[in-house]
């Protein structure tokens, strides 16, 4: 994708350059008259650049990431993130799978599993972490569903084993600042 605003002929112009993988990249370009570039040429094209930046944005839709593309292998010491997934690792990113029971009504977080479950998946170690779950922070509170139904989360994606303070939930794999929706 190639978005480009033009700012008046001696101001310049502001270049967007975007691709599906949400790499933008920004280019000023200055009119060859820079004698006649103002103040109110230059807080034109701010407002310009940060109006395309945002357009950019919007058109940068998250990213697939299955369960089956989450780990390359089972190596000697566990297992291995696929390099689909490192390369993700804080992107935004959208996964469809089921969500695990709640541990109580009130949580800001839950379990993603590629099957339903009916029970509790944090029983386990990093060590024996199974590879068919993910951690889902909430960025604000919905209502749980059943653990039969369907979802789609978008959110930003971590990796990693990581002990959660409050918890003392041990997880490998995390979607942040996430959302969900029936699908």
């Amino acid at each position: 994708m190639n978005i480009t605003r033009s700012g008046s002929h001696n101001a310049g112009r502001i270049v967007l350059v975007s691709d599906y993988t949400g790499q933008v990249e920004l280019e000023i370009v200055m009119a060859h008259h820079s004698r006649m570039f103002t103040r109110r040429h230059s807080l034109k094209l701010a407002a310009l650049a940060g109006v395309t930046l945002c357009a950019g944005r919007a058109f940068a839709a998250p990213s697939p990431l299955t369960f089956d593309e989450m780990y390359g292998k089972i190596g000697v010491l566990g297992l291995e993130f696929s390099d689909k997934l490192k390369q993700l690792t804080g992107k935004e990113i959208r996964m469809k799978g089921f969500m695990a029971p709640p541990l109580k009504a009130e949580a800001a977080f839950f379990v993603l599993t590629e099957i339903p479950m009916a029970l509790c998946p944090f029983c386990s170690s990093d060590s024996d972490w199974p590879d068919n779950i993910v951690v889902v922070y909430l960025s604000e509170k919905q209502t749980f569903v059943q653990p039969s139904t369907t979802i789609e989360v978008t959110g930003t994606l971590e990796h990693g084993s990581w002990t959660d303070p409050e918890t003392g939930f041990v997880s490998l794999v995390r979607i942040r600042d996430a959302q969900y929706s029936v699908s």
